[in-house]
């Protein structure tokens, strides 16, 4: 199941119904903490937690799942048709995730484009599950990686352990773009 889409799908119900992540949170019996790792896709539910959650937000877990198992041999994405996703937004500072492959449910790796302000940074590196990688399509950024930082420029590529703790950086007085690839499994 694509954890990106499912989160997406709970924060939507959640916003529908005009709920704070601390109402839900109390109504499932779940950290407010928890749950926003939930809806920021960092980790995965148990089918008896994604239970709680459906009940709380007065919807079955069918509803909550429905489709994500559907998966076409192929999607196009047009630039319009780009899906911006909230990620972290108390702590990436404003940069924009824009989903470039939302159309498949069911997929293995989860591109994004990020666009970061400039003079901006994610307030703290932070570490999640799978394998990342990063290409600059426009502008600089640094990369911190386990407390080491990394100059790169339009072009330039990384491919990473997310297990360990990372984040983007802008101190330059413009925007860049980032083309970001997560994949949830370890690759093996």
């Amino acid at each position: 199941m694509n954890l990106v889409e499912l989160a997406q799908r709970i924060r939507s119900y959640r916003l529908d119904r005009r709920t704070t992540l601390e109402e839900l949170a109390s109504r499932a019996g779940l950290t407010r903490s928890w749950l926003s790792k939930v809806e920021n896709f960092r980790v995965t539910p148990s089918l008896p937690a994604l239970g709680k959650i459906a009940a709380a937000l007065e919807v079955t877990v069918a509803q909550l799942v429905e489709g994500l198992d559907q998966q076409p041999r192929l999607i196009v994405v047009r630039k319009h048709e780009r899906k911006v996703v909230e990620r972290d937004r108390s702590e990436s500072n404003l940069t924009v995730y824009e989903s470039l492959a939302h159309k498949r449910a069911h997929r293995v790796m989860d591109p994004f484009l990020l666009t970061l302000p400039a003079e901006s940074a994610r307030k703290v590196a932070l570490a999640h599950e799978g394998e990342e990688f990063l290409m600059v399509q426009s502008g600089e950024v640094d990369f911190e990686y386990e407390g080491e930082v990394y100059s790169l420029r339009a072009g330039d590529c990384l491919y990473f352990d997310a297990t360990a703790k990372h984040r983007l950086l802008n101190p330059y007085l413009r925007p860049a773009e980032v083309l970001c690839v997560f994949h949830e499994g370890n690759g093996r």
